[in-house]
């Protein structure tokens, strides 16, 4: 195998944010202690809280920011086996891989039948970005700089390259063997812009009643997929946080 090279530029926040908050929340509900994995852990700090409460957590990234960090390349197989753990966490990681969707089938792999895989991912399509996008021609938060000069034995943190859409992440994790059971988000992203927000939105809505008229088997097909999207996380929040259940593992191809 080839030896890689850390040029020791990764990015992470430094301080307990509100995803970690609400993602926190939604670990400790289940009311046990489980087999946690924390990737990519970042500085360590959401899983330093849930050691806290006493469960197991195995953190794992490729920054090397800690001594006690599994080296774990998302882009790679991870190094853990089959069914490894209760609950897998995964916090602002899949848009940075080149191949999300290995990396959605690694996390499916590693998780036990009925566990849990708690995700967070820049959210795309909340109606700021949709500002964003309509007037700069571009997401919030994934700025069409040029990409760093890089070797093939290099690593380093390519920033939000993959932007995803909730639908295809749903996808994704289905394809894979884990269902999506919760929607929610952290804080909301400009919400004074509410009133120009409304606006777009009542144009969005009425612009699919005309695309797809009063046809009630097109409407069937769309609804589920209409009504996630127009949750108040889906629409306002600054990052999405997705729950998914394992029901069977899928291959990791």
């Amino acid at each position: 195998m080839q030896a890689t090279k850390s040029v020791g530029h990764f990015s992470h926040v430094s301080n307990f944010t509100g995803y970690m908050q609400r993602i926190y929340k939604i670990v400790s509900r289940r009311g046990k202690k489980q087999k946690i994995l924390d990737i990519p852990a970042g500085n360590g700090l959401l899983s330093d809280k849930l050691r806290q409460d006493g469960h197991l957590v195995v953190s794992a990234d490729i920054n090397r920011e800690r001594p006690e960090f599994v080296y774990a390349n998302m882009g790679n197989k991870l190094p853990f086996c089959d069914a490894d753990f209760d609950t897998v966490v995964c916090l602002e990681g899949l848009e940075h891989l080149v191949n999300p969707q290995f990396a959605i089938s690694e996390l499916c792999r590693v998780c036990r039948n009925d566990g849990y895989i708690v995700v967070s991912i820049p959210n795309i399509q909340n109606c700021y970005s949709r500002l964003n996008f309509l007037c700069k021609g571009f997401f919030f938060q994934f700025p069409p700089y040029a990409p760093p000069s890089i070797s093939a034995c290099e690593e380093l943190d390519l920033g939000h390259l993959s932007p995803l859409t909730l639908r295809q992440v749903e996808l994704l994790f289905h394809f894979c063997g884990a269902k999506l059971v919760q929607i929610t988000g952290d804080r909301w992203k400009r919400w004074y812009l509410m009133p120009i927000y409304l606006t777009f939105l009542l144009l969005g809505l009425l612009w699919i009643i005309f695309e797809n008229g009063f046809n009630k088997q097109k409407w069937r097909a769309i609804g589920k997929g209409l009504s996630n999207l127009l949750r108040p996380a889906s629409l306002f929040s600054r990052s999405l946080i997705l729950v998914f259940q394992t029901e069977e593992h899928g291959s990791s191809n």
